[in-house]
């Protein structure tokens, strides 16, 4: 059987789990993978990045040469800009301004969204990665009061994880409804609500902030003013988190997107009308909550890629109604994981270190090599 040439575009949280599956199957397919950065960087926790970056690097930065899976695959530091489907190429410009053509015969889209904090598709290197996060964090660090604005799980982990590493702070947290977190469980609520207090975190519900769109994009100075009517709050910084992540598919021609720029995708992951294209994750547009990212959505796309290559049957993505995962991160040594009915799991610091060391970096990942002495975060 032919190799078949597979081009996975985008190597963030979704992306890294694709290609580290798809490499295993070297007889099977030639991989290459294409990202604007020059090893993995998560787009998640953006809390723990600015208030205990080390922490955060340890398993959300890591060099693509430490993935022993992508040993023998290519991976190309560029920005995509253009797909030609009848030629089954995509046109990747490199950091110099040269441009490069690269065929397909499977192409999975993985390019997630962007929001300005922290998830950029612009091509950067690790100096400019590390200059760009230093400034954020010490912004943060420097500030006497900090303003979160938004109620999905960012706002709150950037809240309390802030409050937890800088007690002295002042940190608030404005929200536009009776509560945050409007698709998990009630009960998820409750419980963050009361680490929030503990923390010293302020709650302000019915608080919708204004704001441009350009203002999302980064931390910014106060004051914070409202559309709902209260006094502006002269907060030394405000973070928006607001939920305003845009998808990275300007390089796609325009019948593969759906009203919002998402990649439309049938049930098994597939893009009506384009032979060999597939997506995933965050740009999907598989359901409202586009919840592939979090529901084994790159294990099933993977599982059809290669039952397609293979004849065989593929399975349809269901997704979910609500939310799970994480929503705070870690709170002292404990992390709590909630369920989609509300259900809270305490993780201890010995229970994480063993899912980050063999569930994530062994099994998904197919092992990860301790970077070397004296190496950057993400080498």
């Amino acid at each position: 059987m032919r190799r078949r040439r597979v081009v996975v575009a985008g190597l963030g949280d979704t992306g890294i789990q694709v290609i580290a599956a798809l490499a295993r199957h070297r007889r099977l397919l030639d991989v290459v993978g294409i990202s604007p950065k020059p090893g993995y960087l998560s787009g998640r926790h953006l809390g723990v990045r600015l208030a205990r970056p080390t922490r955060w690097e340890e398993n959300h930065r890591i060099a693509f040469h430490r993935f022993r899976r992508l040993d023998d695959v290519r991976t190309v530091h560029g920005r995509l800009v253009a797909l030609d489907t009848r030629a089954r190429e995509v046109e990747v410009r490199h950091a110099d301004g040269s441009t490069a053509r690269h065929g397909y015969d499977i192409l999975v889209v993985c390019t997630g969204v962007r929001d300005g904090l922290g998830r950029t598709p612009s091509i950067q290197d690790d100096a400019e990665i590390d200059l760009a996060f230093d400034r954020a964090r010490a912004a943060v660090i420097a500030a006497p009061s900090l303003a979160v604005v938004g109620g999905g799980p960012t706002a709150l982990e950037s809240a309390a994880q802030i409050a937890q590493a800088c007690p002295g702070k002042r940190v608030d947290l404005y929200f536009p409804g009776e509560r945050p977190l409007v698709h998990h469980h009630e009960r998820v609520w409750d419980e963050c609500r009361r680490e929030l207090r503990r923390l010293g975190v302020g709650l302000h519900p019915g608080h919708r902030a204004e704001f441009t769109p350009g203002q999302t994009d980064r931390i910014t100075a106060g004051p914070l003013r409202f559309r709902t009517g209260q006094a502006a709050v002269p907060a030394d910084l405000v973070l928006y988190a607001v939920g305003g992540a845009r998808p990275n598919t300007e390089w796609l021609p325009s019948s593969m997107l759906d009203d919002a720029g998402f990649v439309r995708v049938d049930p098994e992951l597939r893009t009506p009308g384009h032979d060999g294209i597939w997506a995933v994750g965050d740009v999907a547009a598989t359901d409202p909550l586009r919840t592939t990212a979090r529901n084994r959505g790159a294990q099933l796309l993977v599982h059809n890629v290669l039952a397609t290559v293979r004849g065989r049957r593929t399975r349809r993505y269901t997704p979910r109604t609500r939310r799970w995962g994480t929503v705070l991160h870690e709170i002292g040594t404990v992390m709590t994981v909630f369920t989609t009915t509300g259900r809270a799991l305490h993780h201890t610091r010995a229970s994480q270190v063993f899912q980050e060391r063999f569930l994530l970096r062994r099994v998904v990942y197919g092992g990860v090599r301790p970077p070397h002495p004296g190496d950057s975060a993400s080498s």
